[in-house]
């Protein structure tokens, strides 16, 4: 069983259409919502993209360089679903998940996908040659997703951490953190490999909870912020 199904799986078993991730960014006013159900449309996507176009098997590296957005729970979401390991080194990476403004970032890889990072995922114009946009190219995907081949607990999943060791850590934060099913997690937390994503992602997740994340959050709105998402939980400063 692949790291989304065992951590996303349970969530939308329990109520697909209730909201999973909240994203704020207080630089540009932008504020989106994705229920359960459409965090997992976007993953799947990823993932039959992945495995239809890149002919993606379990344990091939992929490189994700990308901020905490809703577009990133897509792209790893969508990876481990079909069983991509996700490395911090481009090289050798049949993908490079890059934002659009730092491509050079995915330089070595296979394949370069920009991410747009835009608030609502509007497509890319004028990309270079070679640079694929990852929100057009997966859009004509499929919204249900089901592995060709077996996803094993050793299989790598993120750096040197194997599927299941991955799902088990992710867990075990979540009790740590103390995040529960009826938590909602207000968060500042950056992404970085390992322990920034599992805290700031996979944490929520195991947790069965939500995730309210604030990019570039006004110290002003932190109150206001906790009192009309109603978080009962805080990550980062």
């Amino acid at each position: 069983m692949s790291v989304t199904q065992a951590l996303l799986g349970p969530l939308l078993a329990d109520g697909a259409p209730k909201p999973l991730i909240t994203h704020y960014d207080d630089a540009t006013g932008a504020r989106i919502e994705l229920s359960r159900a459409t965090t997992a449309n976007w993953a799947a996507k990823t993932a039959n993209w992945l495995v239809d176009e890149l002919d993606l098997e379990p344990g091939t590296p992929v490189f994700a360089a990308l901020p905490a957005h809703w577009q990133t729970v897509g792209v790893l979401l969508g990876s481990w679903w079909c069983g991509a390991h996700i490395t911090d080194d481009p090289h050798g990476a049949e993908v490079a998940f890059a934002p659009a403004d730092d491509l050079e970032r995915g330089a070595g890889a296979r394949t370069t996908a920009a991410v747009g990072l835009d608030a609502m995922g509007a497509p890319l114009r004028g990309l270079p040659g070679g640079v694929v946009d990852y929100v057009s190219d997966i859009r004509v995907h499929g919204d249900d997703f089901s592995p060709l081949l077996p996803i094993d607990g050793d299989t790598p999943a993120l750096l040197d951490r194997s599927v299941d060791e991955l799902v088990a850590d992710a867990r075990k934060r979540a009790e740590a953190l103390h995040i529960g099913p009826t938590d909602r997690v207000l968060s500042t937390l950056e992404w970085d490999l390992p322990d920034g994503v599992v805290d700031g992602l996979l944490a929520v997740l195991a947790g069965r909870s939500s995730l309210v994340h604030c990019t570039n959050l006004d110290p002003a709105k932190r109150e206001s912020r906790r009192e009309s998402e109603r978080t009962t939980v805080e990550l980062g400063n």
